[in-house]
């Protein structure tokens, strides 16, 4: 595996972790205290059950490899509603720094996707024979 192949595995398990945590955190600390506060800010409270199964399944699966292209988006659509809907105001600092991060690593998985191939033949049909 190349130096590259390296850096892009441990940005995708981290791209994983961070998500994982932020949707296990969510069920942990109530769930309905999420949909509440989605429902505060005009979103419905719903939503909160679709976004943390989206960080909590999406970071199992992005750690593992799978479905990289479609957990990346679900993830890149996230955060960008995060920013327009509470972080924006506050800027870039202490505002969506964190978002856009996320965004970053999260566009960086969709374009390379180097394990979809090799871990994620539902979704490809094939295997990567390279790897």
């Amino acid at each position: 595996m190349s130096e590259k192949n390296i850096g892009l595995l441990i940005a995708r398990i981290l791209l994983g972790v961070i998500f994982f945590l932020h949707g296990l955190a969510k069920f942990q600390g109530g769930i309905s205290g999420t949909a509440e506060f989605f429902g505060s800010i005009g979103l419905p409270g719903a939503l909160a059950y679709i976004v943390a199964i989206i960080e909590l399944v999406g970071g199992i699966l992005i750690i593992l490899g799978l479905f990289t292209k479609v957990i990346s988006l679900l993830f890149i659509v996230v955060m960008l509603g995060a920013i327009g809907t509470v972080k924006l105001e506050a800027g870039f600092l202490d505002g969506f720094e964190l978002e856009l991060t996320l965004i970053s690593l999260s566009i960086a998985m969709y374009a390379t996707s180097m394990w979809t191939k090799f871990f994620d033949p539902l979704a490809t049909g094939q295997v990567d024979e390279k790897l």
